[in-house]
């Protein structure tokens, strides 16, 4: 099997990042996922020396971090697709410092959903949303490519953001910006929102797909719900998908050890390896 098991950290609340480690690693995943508001209210924050303890942590348990998610966090106020000129560019800014972040831990992925930080504001229409959005994304793709960063668009459900619902509209937005270091995420959750079967999904956009999140439409982890992964993990497989699985959840019960435990034993056996 040529794809890898990872879990997103942010579930994992409260705990010491070395600890997150450790568990995860015992859990028999391969890589960590990061959410950068977890550990600093900006990325600046982070020292050189801290961000060589953070990946020197995940690698003494023989990790991975696969790279960061839930970008736009925190700080408060950035907007990818904003009219106001001066807050886009900052945000753009701060968009090359969380590559660099990214980098620095070993990263090699960035998932941009942000769901909040790109709704359609008052007075922006469809069009001009998606100018601005590219704007952004070719702004900071030079930096992602000098590091060996993938930056991964993100479509999410109608639920979490009026903008950018479908992988169809994702693959748009890929191809019309045409820069190898930006790819699709599809998201489990997110990607049952579109009605058809996520299988067909993966299968139609296998040759930009660089990332997948393992969840159920409930907003607990695979195995929590109704969603069927065998389909999944074999088109994955049949596709020769070589990227991470990460395992991101939005109900964090009834605790982070269950949740990182059952959900990787139910990912192996519906992908045949238990």
């Amino acid at each position: 099997m040529s794809f890898k098991f990872g879990i997103c950290n942010e579930m994992f609340e409260n705990w010491a990042w070395p600890d997150i480690c450790r568990e995860v690693r015992r859990a028999g995943y391969e890589g960590v996922e990061v959410s950068p508001f977890t550990l600093a209210e900006r990325v600046t924050d982070i020292t050189p020396p801290r961000r060589r303890e953070i990946a020197q942590a995940a690698a003494d348990q023989g990790l991975e971090i696969v790279g960061l998610h839930w970008l736009l966090v925190s700080p408060k106020g950035l907007y990818i697709n904003t009219p106001d000129d001066a807050l886009r560019r900052q945000t753009q800014d701060y968009f090359r410092h969380l590559v660099d972040f990214c980098g620095d831990l070993g990263g090699k992925v960035m998932i941009l959903g942000s769901p909040k930080q790109r709704n359609l504001l008052p007075g922006v229409d469809y069009e001009t949303a998606w100018r601005f959005t590219r704007e952004t994304l070719e702004a900071i793709l030079p930096t992602a490519a000098e590091r060996g960063v993938t930056l991964c668009f993100e479509p999410l459900t109608p639920k979490d953001t009026n903008f950018i619902n479908t992988a169809a509209e994702a693959r748009r937005l890929i191809s019309e910006i045409g820069h190898p270091n930006l790819r699709l995420i599809l998201d489990v959750r997110s990607a049952s929102s579109e009605g058809r079967p996520v299988p067909e999904l993966l299968a139609e956009n296998a040759d930009i797909l660089a990332h997948v999140h393992a969840n159920d439409p409930n907003e607990r982890g695979p195995g929590f719900g109704d969603t069927d992964f065998v389909p999944i993990f074999a088109e994955l497989r049949r596709q020769g998908y070589r990227g991470y699985v990460s395992v991101e959840v939005f109900d964090f019960s009834p605790d982070p050890v269950t949740i990182a435990t059952q959900s990787i034993t139910y990912m192996r056996k519906s992908a045949g390896l238990a």
